[in-house]
C-alpha cells in the first residue's frame, strides 16, 4: 500500500512537469525503464482496479442489470424452454443440490429438464437425481431422449452441472431470443461459498477466434431449434462433444454462421474455472488441424494457431511504409523486417513524402541497391496519410497489402507468417498485430469503439506478458478494428472499400474507418497476439500541439462519430457492462 501511495505521488509529479522536461526524460532509456518497472510493481502500470474495487463496482452493476431485467416485457404467452444439464461422470452433490434449488425458484419453470453425460452415469449422480425434490416432466437418468429434442423445433438451454440459474432467466430468454439467429449464449459470473456474486465474465458478441483460442463459451448455450444440436450428419452431437467443441465445429463448417449474445449475467458458476481449451478431444484437434498448426500454450492456457498457407504459392505481401526523412527510424524498421522475418515472399514500398535531409535521401537512394525486394516511391504532395497509402497500393504487386508505420520494429520472426495465415482466410478482413512501446508496455492489442467518444486501444499500457481480460491480450481474437501501424488486408478487399478515406480522414481514424468498411463486407477483423512488434508511436510526426492540428483532429473525430455512431454506441467486440472511460476492461461505473 505504501509503495502504491508513493508511486501515485510520483506519477502526479511527473504529470505536472513541463512538456519539454518530460520529453527530455523520455529520451533516457534507463530512466524510462526504471520508472515503468516501478509503476508495474506498484499496480498502477495499467490502472486496473483492485479486487475490492471491482467487487464494489460489480454490486452496482448487478443492481443495474436487475433493473434492465425487471423492465423487460415478457410475451403474453411465454415460450416453452427445455434445459439440458451436462454432467461429469463424478458429481459434487452439493453443486447439484444448489442447481436444483435454483430451478425451483425460476418463474414458470422449464418444460423439460434433461441430464446427460458422455459416459455412463455414476452411482452418486443417479442417487443425487433420484433424491432431488423437484418434479421434472422427464427426470431421465439416461442419455438424451431423441424423440423429444431431435425431431421437433424446440427451445433449449444447455448448462453445466456446477452452474445455478438466475430466477428470471426465462423472462430474458423470451425477450432476447425471439428474433435473429437461432444460436446464442449468456454472460456468467461466480458465486462464492458465501453466496456472493463476483468475477463476472462480460463476453464480447460472437467472437469465433476467441472461442477457438480460449473456449470462452463453455456453458449457457442457447438454441431456438433443438434440431441444430442433433443434426443427421452427426447424430446427438452433444453426446460426443462439449459445448465449446460443438460451436467450433459448426463454425468450421459454416464460417458465416450468426450467433447472438445476451449481455446479462444469468448463469452463476459455483467454482471459478478458467477457460481452458487444451483438453480438446482428439476428434476436434484433428478437425482444427486440417486448417492450422495447433500449439498449446500451457503458460497462458490458450491455443495458438498457425493457419495453413499454400506452400507452393504463398501470397506476395506488399509492405507499404510512408516516411518523411527519419533515416534512423526507417533503417531500424526495414532492417528488422529484412533480417528477422521468416516469411520471405514480400516486397517493401517505401513512400518518400518530401524528404529534405541529405542523410535520409542518401540512405533511401541506397535501399534499392541493397535489397532487391525494396522500392522507393516519391510522393511530393502535402502529408495526407490516406492518400499516400492509396497511392502506394496502385504500385503494389502483392495480393496482400501491409500498412506499416516507419516507427515499427520487428520482435517476433514469425510475425508475418502468423498474420498472412489469418489474412488468407476467406472470412477474415483486416489483421492487426500486438504492438509494444520500447519499455514493453502494450501500445496496441485491438481497437475498441467508444473509448473517449471515438476509439482507443484495448489493454493500452498493460505489461507485455499480461493475459488481459478474458485472456484477450495473450490470445488471438476478433476486434471491430485494428491499427494501421501494422495491418494486413487482401488487396481485393482494400479496393472493394475504395481504400482509406482521403477527403475526411487525412491523419486520424482512417484505419478505424477502413476496418469498419471491411467489416461491413461481411468479414471479421482480427488481432493477432503472436505477431509482436515495437511501435515507437508518433516519433516522426510529433504531437497534435498546434491549433491547426487540433482543429483537424476534432473534424476527423466528428466524422467518425457521425459515420459510425452505431459501433460507437455498441461495439460488438466489447461489452456494454465494461467501461469506456479507460482502456483497461474495468466494470462500467
Amino acid at each position: 500500500m505504501f509503495k502504491r501511495i508513493l508511486m501515485l505521488g510520483f506519477k502526479a509529479l511527473v504529470s505536472l512537469s513541463p512538456l519539454f522536461l518530460k520529453r527530455q526524460l523520455k529520451k533516457n532509456a534507463k530512466l524510462t525503464s526504471l520508472y515503468s518497472r516501478a509503476l508495474q510493481r506498484s499496480g498502477l502500470f495499467y490502472g486496473f482496479p483492485s479486487r475490492k474495487k471491482l467487487d464494489a463496482l460489480y454490486k452496482i452493476n448487478i443492481a443495474q442489470q436487475d433493473r434492465i431485467i425487471e423492465s423487460l416485457d415478457r410475451q403474453r404467452k411465454p415460450q416453452k424452454w427445455n434445459l439440458i444439464v451436462c454432467l461429469p461422470t463424478s458429481l459434487n452433490n452439493q453443486h447439484m443440490s444448489l442447481l436444483v434449488e435454483s430451478l425451483e425458484n425460476i418463474d414458470e419453470g422449464f418444460e423439460h429438464v434433461f441430464f446427460w453425460c458422455r459416459a455412463e452415469l455414476s452411482v452418486n449422480v443417479q442417487q443425487c437425481l433420484q433424491n432431488s425434490h423437484v418434479t421434472f416432466a422427464y427426470s431421465v437418468i439416461q442419455l438424451l431422449s431423441e424423440t423429444i429434442l431431435a425431431n421437433e423445433k424446440q427451445n433449449v438451454l444447455v448448462v453445466q452441472s456446477f452452474n445455478v440459474l438466475h430466477h428470471n432467466i426465462l423472462k430474458v430468454l423470451d425477450s432476447y431470443a425471439s428474433q435473429g439467429p437461432e444460436i446464442g449464449y449468456l454472460d456468467t459470473d461466480v458465486k462464492n461459498v458465501h453466496g456472493e456474486r463476483t468475477v463476472p465474465s462480460f463476453y464480447p458478441d460472437w467472437n469465433p477466434d476467441l472461442l477457438m483460442t480460449t473456449g470462452y463459451i463453455s456453458t449457457g448455450l442457447i438454441s431456438r431449434d433443438s434440431r441444430n444440436l442433433f443434426k443427421s450428419d452427426n447424430p446427438l452431437a452433444l453426446k460426443k462433444e462439449t459445448v465449446t467443441e460443438w460451436i467450433i465445429k459448426q463454425y468450421l463448417v459454416e464460417p458465416q454462421m450468426e450467433v447472438f449474445h445476451i449481455p446479462l449475467v444469468l448463469i452463476h458458476k459455483l467454482v471459478s474455472i478458467e477457460h481452458v481449451v487444451t483438453n480438446f478431444s482428439d476428434e476436434i484437434k484433428q478437425l482444427l488441424g486440417r486448417h492450422a498448426e495447433l500449439t498449446e500454450d500451457k503458460t497462458d492456457k490458450v491455443i495458438r494457431y498457425q493457419w495453413h498457407i499454400a506452400e507452393n504459392s504463398p501470397p506476395l505481401v506488399s509492405l507499404i511504409i510512408p516516411t518523411k526523412n527519419s533515416k534512423n527510424l526507417v533503417k531500424s524498421c526495414i532492417e528488422s523486417i529484412q533480417n528477422l522475418t521468416t516469411y520471405r515472399n514480400f516486397e517493401i514500398l517505401l513512400v518518400d513524402n518530401g524528404s529534405d535531409e541529405k542523410e535520409s535521401l542518401d540512405y533511401f537512394a541506397e535501399l534499392e541497391q541493397t535489397y532487391s525486394n525494396t522500392k522507393v516511391l516519391r510522393y511530393n504532395a502535402p502529408f495526407n496519410y490516406s492518400k499516400i497509402n492509396n497511392f502506394a497500393v496502385e504500385h503494389a504487386k502483392g495480393s496482400v497489402i501491409g500498412l506499416i508505420n516507419n516507427d515499427i520494429e520487428v520482435i517476433s520472426p514469425k510475425w508475418l507468417s502468423y498474420m498472412v495465415g489469418h489474412v488468407v482466410r476467406k472470412d477474415i478482413g483486416c489483421v492487426g498485430a500486438k504492438l509494444l512501446y520500447s519499455d514493453e508496455r502494450v501500445q496496441h492489442a485491438g481497437v475498441v469503439l467508444g473509448y473517449g467518444g471515438g476509439a482507443g486501444h484495448a489493454h493500452k499500457y498493460f505489461p507485455r506478458y499480461h493475459s488481459g481480460y478474458l485472456k484477450r491480450l495473450t490470445a488471438t481474437n476478433n476486434f471491430s478494428a485494428v491499427t494501421a501501424a501494422c495491418l494486413l488486408v487482401k488487396k481485393v478487399d482494400y479496393l472493394d472499400v475504395l481504400g482509406l478515406n482521403e477527403s475526411q480522414l487525412e491523419v486520424a481514424f482512417n484505419d478505424v474507418d477502413f476496418c469498419l468498411k471491411v467489416l461491413e463486407l461481411g468479414k471479421r477483423n482480427i488481432y493477432c497476439a503472436e505477431a509482436e512488434l515495437y511501435h515507437h508511436e508518433s516519433v516522426s510526426r510529433g504531437h497534435e500541439d498546434t491549433q491547426e492540428k487540433k482543429a483537424r483532429f476534432e473534424s476527423e473525430l466528428a466524422y467518425i462519430q457521425n459515420r459510425w455512431s452505431n459501433y460507437i454506441e455498441h461495439d460488438p467486440a466489447y461489452n456494454p457492462n465494461l467501461t469506456l472511460r479507460r482502456e483497461n476492461f474495468s466494470i462500467k461505473e
